[in-house]
């Protein structure tokens, strides 16, 4: 049997959920990246499914170009299956730089709340369609972290999965987790501010949807089904897959949790180990002055226009790379890029501690002496570290390259 390819590139912490789950579940895939495909890996070597997660869909885009995307477009016109979560969701619509795998397009933001919402929110199934496993019922609690949405387009074979409904208990909207407020708090907030925190502009609108192009096959979810610990969303990845495997059906359990901080280190790399204890130092800062927190024990929180998501990617992908031996490809690449790496890392921990100490002081003098606090000067400091969002750039976007880069070298060896 084939094996299962998951696109590398721009993939972050989400890349590593993906790979996560199919090595707790021993499925076997390789990670792939862009130029790869753009040089034909996808017609020599056709996957069983190729499975593109979470991350910035433009960067994985550029990473493809375009005879990468009009690879996979063929491998799908040919009979392959595409499986993209959030990010490889977006990738897989229409609009620039998409794959228009589905003629829908990705729907824009009218309130930039809306886009900030994460945790688990309750899912209206489509019972009748074969992709949702009938052990879920007619409805499942399932993962979102920040999501997209979909604008549903007509003439198309796209159908929705599944829809959403009412928030879950872990729900947060920004920095706000509105499951812990109490009972009329956000009428009242409402009534008071006119903002309405609950996301009930989601309600029936598509969360996953599938269709045909082709002779082949997309899945395009905005939920997270990858998410540890998760089990219905857990359940429903095992269906797909053994669909798209062609497999039995199998009974797998839920995936593990991840106790992120708990990765054993097997590369005993000093200098690696000191950007990981960097890594470490900065997220306690952070926490130590109630900028981040962990949601759970793979993922932070923080607080609204913190780059939080940035630093779990690169924390994540430093315990990743320190949790496995080096083979000989790595440990030269590594060796070759290590010196500049870590000049840059030094940059980092200064400069990051420097701004988040600096976040910190504005958030107290902001209600004491609101005419000291420069909100330019803070969104530079922050763009020269980790680039404009969404995408990532400035010294982050040097060490992530590196890490991703040294990942997917240490896998291939694997």
């Amino acid at each position: 049997m084939s094996s299962i390819y998951i696109l590398w590139d721009d993939s972050h912490i989400w890349g590593l959920l993906v790979q996560r789950a199919l090595e707790a579940w021993e499925i076997d895939y390789k990670l792939v990246r862009g130029h790869q495909i753009a040089q034909g890996l996808l017609t020599r070597k056709p996957p069983a499914a190729l499975i593109v997660p979470g991350g910035w869909a433009r960067g994985k885009a550029q990473h493809l170009g375009g005879p990468g995307i009009l690879a996979i477009q063929r491998y799908v016109q040919e009979g392959g299956d595409y499986l993209g979560f959030c990010g490889g969701a977006g990738l897989g619509l229409s609009g620039a730089g998409g794959l228009g795998l589905s003629n829908w397009q990705r729907k824009g933001f009218e309130n930039r709340l809306h886009h900030f919402l994460s945790g688990h929110i309750n899912i209206k199934l489509d019972q009748t369609n074969p992709l949702v496993p009938d052990s879920l019922g007619d409805k499942a609690l399932l993962p979102v972290w920040w999501p997209g949405q979909f604008s549903p387009q007509e003439s198309d074979s796209t159908t929705a999965l599944g829809r959403y409904r009412k928030p879950g208990p872990d729900f947060w909207v920004a920095d706000l987790c509105i499951g812990s407020l109490p009972e009329d708090t956000l009428s009242d907030w409402e009534n008071m501010y006119g903002i309405n925190l609950l996301p009930d502009f989601l309600h029936d609108r598509p969360a996953l949807v599938s269709g045909k192009t082709g002779k082949g096959r997309f899945i395009l979810s905005y939920p997270h089904l990858e998410t540890p610990a998760s089990p219905q969303a857990n359940t429903w990845l095992s269906h797909i897959l053994d669909q798209m495997l062609d497999a039995k059906p199998q009974v797998r359990s839920p995936l593990p949790a991840w106790e992120l901080a708990d990765t054993p280190i097997k590369w005993n790399d000093p200098d690696l180990l000191s950007a990981r204890e960097s890594l470490e130092r900065i997220i306690a800062t952070g926490q130590g002055h109630f900028l981040l927190f962990w949601r759970n024990p793979w993922l932070l929180g923080w607080r609204r226009g913190i780059p939080g998501a940035a630093l779990n990617s690169l924390y994540a992908l430093l315990c990743k790379v320190t949790s496995q031996n080096p083979g000989g490809e790595s440990m030269q690449m590594w060796l070759s890029c290590k010196d500049e790496f870590m000049k840059y890392m030094k940059i980092f921990d200064k400069g990051v501690t420097g701004y988040l100490l600096a976040e910190r002081f504005a958030m107290t003098m902001r209600s004491l002496e609101p005419d000291t606090i420069f909100p330019r000067g803070l969104q530079e400091q922050r763009n020269g570290l980790f680039g404009p969002p969404p995408g990532a750039g400035g010294i982050y976007a040097k060490l992530l390259s590196v890490l991703e880069d040294l990942a997917w070298l240490m896998h291939k060896e694997s």
